[in-house]
């Protein structure tokens, strides 16, 4: 098992998650986080962190796709260990559905 930050963080960009992970394997893009799932440790620490309730186990019905995006832009992305202020109008985008097709950038973040 491993655990994938899917679309509920999109536009918001919590990193409250990024402190609590104890082998840094959060990678930032510029709008989103994602958890490489080949890191993670299964510990399920970062989880209960997310105010958006954006990462789930991959044992829950359809996160294939999440577990194949987080995959591919922690490859792309720079590792992120701080914790920063969410994205401005985070208060209206969570919980919105269809954020990815919405929002999503492939542009990285600054890491850090």
């Amino acid at each position: 098992m491993t655990y994938v930050v899917t679309d509920n963080c999109i536009a918001c960009k919590y990193t409250d998650c990024v402190e609590v992970c104890p082998v840094d394997c959060f990678y930032e893009g510029e709008n989103t986080l994602v958890i490489h799932p080949d890191e993670c440790i299964d510990c399920g620490v970062c989880e209960p962190e997310c105010p958006a309730d954006a990462i789930r186990p991959d044992t829950e019905p359809d996160m294939d796709k999440w577990v194949t995006f987080n995959r591919k832009y922690a490859l792309l992305w720079p590792v992120i260990t701080t914790k920063r202020d969410p994205l401005p109008g985070y208060e209206e985008r969570d919980g919105e559905t269809g954020k990815l097709e919405k929002y999503f950038s492939e542009a990285p973040g600054e890491g850090g």
